[in-house]
Formats: C-alpha cells, structure tokens, sequence
C-alpha cells in the first residue's frame, strides 16, 4: 500500500469520517430499501456499524501492538450479516449519535497517529501492515457508506 498525496495517516482516517457523515446527513430520506452491492445488503444503519467496527478492530490491533501483544482476533459478522436493527429507518436522532461516534473514534484515531514517529509509523511492531498502511486501509470505509450512497 503506498500513499498518494501529502495527506498524513490521521488525515486519512479524519477524512474517510467526515466523508461517511456527509453521506450520512442524507440518509434520513431513506426509503427503506437495502442498497445490493457486490454480494452484500447495506443500509444505513449497517454502514456506520461496519465503519465503527471496522475503526474499532484496527485500534485495538494498533494499541496490542504498541504493548507489545498479539491483537485479539475480531468475531464480527461483519457485512455478510444484516441484522435487524440494521434494517431500521434512520432517524435525525440516528444520525446525530453517528456523528457522535464516528467523530470521537476519528479523534481517537488521529490522536493516537499524530503521536507516533515517522519510524513508528513506517515500521511498526507486531506483524501485519504498518501503522501508516492501516491508516490507509481504514480510508477504505468509504465503501459501506458509498454503498448506500447521497441520498440528500
């Protein structure tokens, strides 16, 4: 994975959130049909579970790594479930505590980046992808919310 542009690791996670929750602002219209994409069902609801799960996993990844311990391996169902809850309409008020999560984890996210060292970043501990190529690989969120799409 190579970066692109001059954005940093932090900008990249602070901006694929401020991306969903743009997206997200529209949602309130939506008819209650699940968008089909790929081999999956998304809806808002899910969108930003997925987002928020997906931000979630990879900080506990990156803060065992930082302790110096294997991360813990996840048990989501992930997109290849649509729950219930998932399939509620999505409320002004849904909205509102998606922007209050997802821009918390965000700054948690950032935070904890802005702290690390080029080194840290580039060659970070533990196996798997570098700190800065998770940062990267969270930009990649985008597509749950993208799935569901602007429906402003």
């Amino acid at each position: 994975m190579t970066e692109t542009s001059q954005e940093t690791p932090a900008q990249a996670v602070t901006g694929m959130v401020g991306h969903v929750l743009e997206l997200a602002a529209g949602w309130t219209n939506w008819d209650g049909r699940p968008a089909h994409v790929d081999d999956r069902v998304y809806t808002p609801h899910k969108a930003i579970r997925r987002v928020a799960d997906h931000l979630v996993d990879h900080l506990a990844e990156l803060e065992a790594r930082l302790a110096g311990e294997a991360p813990q391996p996840d048990h989501w169902h992930a997109s290849m479930v649509t729950t219930e809850a998932d399939l509620a309409p999505f409320t002004q008020a849904d909205l509102d505590e998606a922007r209050s999560r997802l821009s918390r984890l965000a700054r948690i996210w950032a935070n904890r980046l802005d702290t690390l060292t080029e080194e840290q970043l580039d060659r970070s501990p533990g196996e798997g992808w570098s700190f800065r190529e998770l940062a990267l690989h969270l930009k990649g969120s985008t597509y749950y919310a993208d799935s569901v799409g602007d429906l402003s």
